[in-house]
């Protein structure tokens, strides 16, 4: 339930959800607006506004990030003809009778929209209610949600320079590059602690640690490109491998130099601090948090059809940038992997790859930035 019952607090709403990658985002920024208002002595409520179906209300219920979570209906947005369109237009129409109500009750000082289809009724309704909107952009590419929101916005946050050129002259004028929020743990994560959690009292042997990243669900081409060339790899690495639940039996059991899980919370952050390199999607959130981290990446990107191809174009700026290998489509074959990996195995190699990855994030706190920018509209 969505409840408004405290007096004088500063009110803040998030809209967003379908995928972890429209939610972990915004919740980096609701720990990073915690932070500042105990240093500015405000109290603050927030509130999520997400999809009354699926994952949204269990992730950011979970988090502690924020004080209420409010399901409101969602429909798809899809750029393909389906008599599915016609029937989500009626849920899309639901979606903001619901926001424009909620925040007509709450009276938010900002509405922050981390993307995602269910973000875009409460953009329109803020707008309407004469509620500041700021959107943000995880991607190279805007989608069509941000192209959406990004009519109803005061500010267009995104996470690249190049993002800019995918949006008109008067978007770009309220567009701030602030790179892409990833939660405040991280930054402290502690590679010790993941190792200790991984392997326990076991006697570690010199071989450099392989973390794959499969999804949440599970990356099932990943996970197969794993399966088919394990044994070659466990002579190689230890390999830690996030497989997903839904893939949970295809993989192998646990054997030496084989540690599989269908899903890591909240050690993740550590996991990945342990890890020498990091095989995976391409993602912005995990791609980013791999950064945040330093550590040199072998991605995957999915793509083809049911894909705009946003990890694609995160891929290749991350390989322009040397801080990863891209295996791409057709490309994604056991040789190849078998060719990258096997080049990570120098160390000087994977230091400077490491080194090129740490300094994409250096000196940068996107969820902070984002936060100290939303206090500067509560304030004006």
């Amino acid at each position: 339930m969505c409840h408004n019952n405290t007096y004088m607090k500063t009110k803040i709403v998030f809209a967003g959800g379908g995928t972890g990658g429209h939610i972990y985002p915004g919740l980096a920024i609701a720990d990073e607006l915690r932070t500042i208002a105990r240093e500015q002595n405000t109290e603050i409520e927030l509130y999520w506004f997400g999809n009354s179906k699926g994952m949204d209300k269990n992730i950011v219920e979970k988090s502690g990030s924020v004080d209420h979570f409010c399901g409101i209906p969602s429909g798809k947005l899809r750029r393909y003809f389906s008599f599915s369109n016609f029937i989500d237009l009626f849920k899309v129409a639901a979606g903001f009778v619901v926001s424009f109500f909620k925040l007509l009750s709450i009276r938010p000082a900002v509405l922050f929209s981390k993307g995602g289809f269910v973000s875009v009724p409460p953009c329109i309704a803020a707008r309407i209610l004469d509620i500041p909107v700021f959107t943000h952009e995880c991607d190279f590419t805007p989608g069509l949600a941000t192209r959406i929101n990004s009519r109803f916005a005061t500010k267009i946050l995104v996470s690249y320079e190049e993002t800019k050129k995918f949006l008109s002259q008067n978007k770009i004028n309220k567009t701030v590059v602030t790179g892409n929020p990833v939660r405040p743990v991280f930054y402290t994560a502690d590679g010790k602690k993941g190792r200790d959690f991984i392997f326990g009292s076991e006697a570690k042997t010199e071989k450099p640690e392989l973390l794959v990243l499969g999804g949440s669900l599970g990356a099932h081409q990943l996970n197969e490109l794993v399966v088919n060339n394990l044994e070659w790899l466990k002579e190689r690495f230890n390999v830690v491998h996030q497989c997903g639940a839904k893939d949970a039996d295809f993989v192998p059991v646990k054997s030496e130099s084989y540690y599989p899980y269908p899903f890591i919370y909240g050690e993740m952050p550590d996991v990945i601090a342990s890890a020498d390199i990091i095989l995976a999607r391409a993602g912005a959130n995990s791609i980013w948090e791999c950064s945040v981290t330093g550590k040199p990446m072998v991605l995957v990107p999915l793509c083809g059809n049911g894909t705009r191809g946003d990890q694609v174009d995160n891929a290749k700026f991350f390989e322009e940038k040397g801080a990863a290998f891209v295996l791409l489509g057709k490309d994604a074959t056991d040789e190849n992997l078998k060719n990258y990996l096997s080049k990570l195995l120098d160390e000087k190699v994977r230091q400077n790859m490491a080194d090129a990855s740490l300094k994409l994030s250096q000196n940068k706190r996107p969820a902070k930035t984002i936060a100290g920018l939303i206090f500067e509209q509560i304030n004006k």
